[in-house]
């Protein structure tokens, strides 16, 4: 079993913190936001009493941001509510914000040892090779045939380690490429390797086509400051800040503006992939311009304390425009 952290101990909040920082996120991916975190809060008071905007920056790069949000609100939930200490059962961790039925399985049976199955991709994955379950993993209504199955596997006396041992084997045995069926113990029992099923199982509904959407935005060529806006509306990076946009619907705005001022350079078109979503983006380095309403100037010495998204933050890293 890999040595992580989180493993090592029985604290709610560590755990918590955990999983909602792998949720969308691999391992390697999430440890080191996971040790910052730790590292920053002792507790989920000390995280609930941080800004919102503090959490934005220990967040920057993880994308997703609402679990962001979500991790800040559960903690000011779990001071408010249970008086700084976390809920002892899934009835009540499931009413924390953003904690859906996997994060409040695990801490259930991880830190208070209450017999509820965790259903991640890895588990899956295993038990639908094994117990040849096509019901889409997907889609929401499958979750309850999975859970099931689960429900009278696992073993009420050791919840933790069963759940522990489930998601590992099916995380470095039972692969979804190439998984270890000759050394496999289930290999007799799974209905997958004895029916020439592996690459079949699990099932998974096709995904939505993804939208594309044009972005251009506009650098102010100016030594010091540059225009910024936090954006507010309910859509994807809410909350983080960007340079002045102009949306296109289908096309860059090219070589023309919709207002009077002077293109000095346009970088080359950048492609970020989101889920369900393909943003194409060229930056501007425009001459002086109104500004924008929403937008204030920032002192370029201080955009390191704003929260950017990742296509931002690359452009700054890459550009000798700012």
């Amino acid at each position: 079993m890999r040595e992580l952290p989180w493993r090592s101990t029985t604290n709610p909040f560590h755990i918590w913190l955990s999983e909602v920082i792998l949720q969308q996120t691999r391992v390697e991916q999430g440890l080191p936001y996971y040790e910052k975190f730790i590292n920053e809060f002792s507790s989920v008071k000390e995280l609930a009493d941080a800004s919102l905007e503090d959490i934005y920056k220990l967040w920057e790069g993880l994308g997703y941001y609402s679990r962001a949000r979500n991790l800040l609100a559960a903690a000011k939930q779990v001071v408010n509510e249970f008086n700084g200490t976390f809920p002892n059962n899934y009835e009540n961790l499931i009413k924390l914000k953003g904690v859906g039925d996997y994060t409040a399985s695990a801490i259930a049976s991880f830190c208070f040892n209450e017999p509820k199955p965790v259903l991640d991709g890895n588990v899956f994955r295993l038990i639908a090779r094994i117990y040849d379950v096509e019901a889409p993993i997907n889609k929401a209504s499958s979750r309850a045939i999975f859970k099931k199955i689960l429900e009278d596997l696992i073993d009420v006396n050791k919840p933790a380690e069963f759940n522990q041992a489930i998601m590992e084997f099916g995380a470095i045995h039972c692969t979804p490429k190439n998984p270890l069926c000759t050394t496999c113990p289930f290999q007799a029992e799974c209905f997958a390797f004895n029916h020439n099923k592996i690459d079949n199982l699990p099932v998974k509904e096709k995904a939505k086509k993804s939208k594309n959407r044009y972005f251009n935005y506009l650098v102010l060529d100016d030594p010091t400051f540059v225009l910024v806006k936090q954006r507010a509306q309910k859509d994807i990076w809410q909350n983080l800040y960007e340079f002045p946009l102009i949306e296109s619907k289908d096309v860059y705005v090219n070589e023309t503006l919709p207002f009077e001022t002077e293109i000095l350079k346009v970088s080359q078109p950048v492609k970020h992939v989101l889920s369900h979503q393909n943003i194409f983006t060229k930056f501007y380095l425009v001459k002086k311009i109104a500004k924008p309403d929403g937008y204030t100037q920032v002192n370029k010495d201080n955009l390191d304390k704003l929260t950017f998204p990742r296509l931002i933050n690359r452009f700054l890293e890459n550009s000798s425009w700012i």
